[in-house]
């Protein structure tokens, strides 16, 4: 049987890095990691193609390929799924989805043959066999949590790495806290479930003996959701494949702020390779923390925390939300205030929006204060704002405006490399240096440093970089990309408010 996977598009955002990432030579940010693991569950004997519509087309000779297609899918994607479907259903193709997307939502997308919901480590050997046998269900689906232990390695022979700024592995599943916005813990449980330190790093062999060299990120909605496992199984077992793989690659993932309040696992995550952590900001209020139930940045200077990590030698990417229920009138001015003072180079900040299968999705329900008409992008929400749409839509323009800006990128750089100076430890990552990275180096300082119009900014960080600390050249650069990657975001996504608005209005 021949089986076609299909990743749909994932719209132009910041956290994509769509133009820093074509700059570096990629087509994509990160690999499809759940169609990865699916085809490792699939029959070995079956015929397997994935079809990533961020690095390719989905074409005419793909599809006729196909006896099956699967589908995958977060909310974000929603648009190109739709769109997929069309297409497939043009070719009277049978569709198999699943995915967080079809988890919460699988009654809102007709054309579909199957939905393979929840965990596939529990749900898709039941549709397998029940197809095998001649009858499968429409609707597959499940309360139980997988035993990630079973999880296979990804099929990475399914997709070309060398398209991908990063490669992608998952420790570990749930969180243990309730934020009222965000549905992991409804899709994954609030006890973190791991693999062990044996799968994690025979999963990092091989990638590595697939030729990868770059960042890899760690795909965990909270790495640190259970501390104790971590600082004892995973961590060292880290530290000792790294001594022994002197050149692997840097790790990024996500955390939670009190990563703060336990120096051991920092310096143990420093030492394992981990540099860039994205942290939950959210909010600098507290009522507002509260209010959300992200208790874990409650009752602590927020400021405070994320200059200690970053002088403890962490690279920092935060993320903001505001059109929340008890935001202030002043809250658009504090965030930039908040944003530039912290030196946090990379910050996100969007619109609140209430995902299906949140706890805030069924209070604005019971509200009555959902919006039919919704895209998933930064700049849109699917709720009706206390605060009224028009000041949202303003006040998200003026950040926006401001944080993106190529002089407010700049004043951010030098802000962390203020504090960067002082941090207590260092683990500097080697790096072989291949003709490859010759190549993409040409072509970063010839359209940053030349053919961008904001060039200045490119030259004036590398200079000083170089006077002040040449090791933190390769951060520098990567700054840079950032700021390229604000420039251009920031005139798109204010013509999309804009645009926004106006259907909105």
């Amino acid at each position: 049987m021949n089986i076609l996977l299909v990743y749909p598009e994932i719209p132009k955002s910041i956290i994509q890095f769509t133009d820093m990432v074509k700059v570096a030579g990629r087509k994509s940010a990160f690999p499809p990691l759940g169609l990865l693991t699916i085809a490792s569950l699939l029959p070995k004997e079956w015929n397997k193609k994935l079809v990533d519509l961020n690095t390719a087309p989905l074409t005419e000779v793909d599809i006729n390929w196909s006896d099956l297609v699967f589908i995958s899918a977060m909310n974000v994607q929603s648009n190109s799924v739709r769109e997929v479907i069309k297409k497939l259903n043009h070719y009277d193709k049978i569709i198999v989805a699943g995915g967080p997307l079809f988890t919460h939502e699988y009654n809102e997308y007709e054309g579909i043959d199957y939905f393979v919901l929840n965990e596939a480590e529990i749900t898709l050997p039941q549709f397998l066999t029940d197809l095998e046998n001649g009858n499968p269900k429409h609707i597959y689906k499940s309360t139980e949590f997988a035993d990630v232990h079973q999880t296979p390695n990804p099929m990475w022979d399914l997709v070309n790495l060398k398209d991908y700024l990063y490669a992608v592995i998952q420790y570990s599943r749930g969180c243990p806290y309730l934020c009222d916005f965000c549905d992991v813990t409804a899709l994954f449980g609030r006890k973190p479930r791991v693999k062990t330190p044996e799968q994690i790093i025979n999963e990092l062999d091989s990638l590595i003996a697939r030729g990868n060299n770059e960042q890899i990120l760690f795909a965990d909605d909270n790495l640190i959701g259970n501390k104790n496992l971590l600082k004892k199984e995973l961590l060292p077992a880290l530290i000792k494949w790294r001594k022994k793989n002197p050149y692997a690659p840097g790790f990024a993932t996500q955390v939670t702020i009190n990563l703060v309040d336990d120096e051991e696992l920092s310096k143990l995550m420093l030492e394992a390779g981990f540099r860039h952590i994205l942290v939950g900001i959210e909010s600098i209020e507290e009522e507002s923390l509260i209010a959300m139930k992200k208790k874990q940045n409650t009752r602590r200077n927020i400021l405070e925390d994320i200059r200690y990590l970053q002088e403890f030698g962490f690279i920092i990417t935060g993320t903001f939300i505001v059109g929340l229920d008890t935001d202030k009138p002043t809250v658009f001015d504090d965030v930039i205030n908040f944003i530039q003072e912290s030196g946090i180079v990379l910050s996100i900040v969007n619109i609140l929006k209430a995902p299906p299968g949140t706890e805030l999705y069924d209070r604005m329900k019971r509200e009555n204060r959902l919006l039919d008409t919704f895209k998933f992008g930064e700049e849109a929400t699917n709720l009706i704002p206390k605060m009224g749409m028009e000041k949202l839509k303003s006040g998200y323009e003026k950040i926006i405006d401001q944080i993106y800006s190529p002089e407010s990128v700049y004043k951010r750089i030098e802000k962390y490399f203020e504090s960067e100076r002082k941090y207590k430890v260092q683990q500097p990552l080697k790096r072989k240096i291949t003709l490859k990275d010759l190549f993409t180096a040409l072509r970063i300082f010839y359209i940053l440093g030349f053919a961008d119009n904001n060039k200045k900014f490119f030259w004036r960080l590398i200079f000083k970089t170089l006077k002040r600390n040449y090791s933190y050249l390769d951060l520098a650069i990567l700054f840079s990309l950032i700021l390229y990657q604000y420039s251009i975001l920031r005139e798109e996504n204010i013509a999309e408010i804009k645009r926004y608005s106006e259907l909105a209005a």
